[in-house]
């Protein structure tokens, strides 16, 4: 479906509704749902799978921005993920500076890289972009892995933190349940201030160019920036996502830049959901979930999965959280539809 030019601008309404009562009502619910739950699971099992699966959700609601508001699809984005925890690992090695920097550093950075990258690669369509990007993100991972006086190689770098950071507790990063907490935390806001984001006029500027990037450019709008701004986007919530991973692991190596990754949380936004934002992040959970099962049953998991990801495609072209929020919206009073 084209954009009309009339909807390429915000109506204030539609900024008020992002931010109406009931979407405030709405994230502090869901935060109270998170902070719960590991007082209600009890295994320590199920909430490091949960952790796990959070983490993956992050970075597979990076890759989901990208294809919902700029329409490709990226094979790189483990290099953000990972670069976060070298950026972490690296400098804690060598006693460079405090551990607060080094995270702050871990998320500006890969931001900064992508969106430099993305002045050039976005002008790129289709599945050129794909393999330039699976490119980029491969030349990370051969880097660390021959790079052994830096990076350690393929045996990775241990974490060795301080104590405290930024005043809390290091323990509390690596602790399940309160990392799951914290994690959690993270997802939510991320998803919210994305939701957010969508309403504004720049992100309906950015679905007009998705939709018909010609008659954007017609109507005298820049392209090629929103599209970069997209793109650092997502790449600064996957180096989130990887930041929360080298807290929570203390440990990381050449496998967090692996295109593998990347294809992992593709299918985790596939399975969840592109159309809706909190789709890829559902596809995480089940991803993680179903990956255990799987493994559990058989060493051929990956078979398994691919198989479940053709279905899921054939059958629920929207996901399965797309499924999900189609029937919910059969019982969902007229009038009462809730945006992606």
């Amino acid at each position: 479906m084209k954009v009309p030019a009339e909807r390429i601008a915000l109506p204030a309404a539609s900024v008020g509704a992002a931010l109406s009562k009931k979407a405030w009502l709405g994230l502090a619910a869901t935060i109270a749902v998170g902070a719960v739950l590991p007082l209600v699971v009890t295994s320590t099992l199920a909430i490091t799978l949960l952790t796990q699966a959070v983490i993956g959700g992050i970075l597979a609601t990076a890759v989901g921005l990208l294809i919902r508001q700029v329409g490709v699809v990226s094979f790189g984005h483990a290099a953000f993920f990972g670069l976060a925890g070298y950026f972490i690992a690296l400098p804690a090695k060598h006693g460079l500076w405090p551990a607060e920097v080094s995270i702050v550093l871990a998320v500006a950075a890969p931001t900064l890289l992508a969106f430099l990258l993305g002045l050039v690669i976005v002008r790129i369509p289709g599945v050129a972009f794909s393999m330039l990007t699976l490119a980029i993100g491969q030349a990370f991972h051969e880097f660390a892995v021959r790079a052994r006086e830096v990076t350690g190689g393929e045996d990775g770098l241990a974490i060795t933190l301080p104590k405290t950071i930024f005043g809390a507790a290091t323990e509390i990063f690596q602790r399940p349940q309160s990392m799951f907490v914290i994690c959690w935390i993270t997802l939510v806001v991320i998803l919210f201030g994305l939701h957010f984001m969508v309403h504004t006029r720049f992100g309906r500027v950015t679905t007009a160019i998705r939709e018909n990037e010609e008659r954007a450019r017609f109507l005298g709008y820049q392209t090629v920036v929103p599209r970069a701004l997209i793109f650092a986007l997502s790449a600064f919530i996957g180096a989130v996502g990887g930041t929360l991973f080298a807290l929570y692991n203390a440990f990381v190596s050449p496998e967090v830049l692996h295109w593998s990754l990347s294809g992992s949380a593709l299918i985790m936004a596939i399975v969840g959901g592109t159309k809706l934002l909190w789709g890829p992040a559902f596809g995480g959970v089940v991803f993680f979930f179903f990956k255990d099962l799987a493994g559990d049953l058989t060493e051929h998991w990956p078979a398994m999965i691919g198989l479940t990801l053709i279905l899921v495609t054939v059958a629920l072209p929207m996901g399965i959280g797309g499924a999900l929020a189609r029937l919910a919206s059969r019982f969902r009073p007229a009038g009462g539809r809730a945006h992606g």
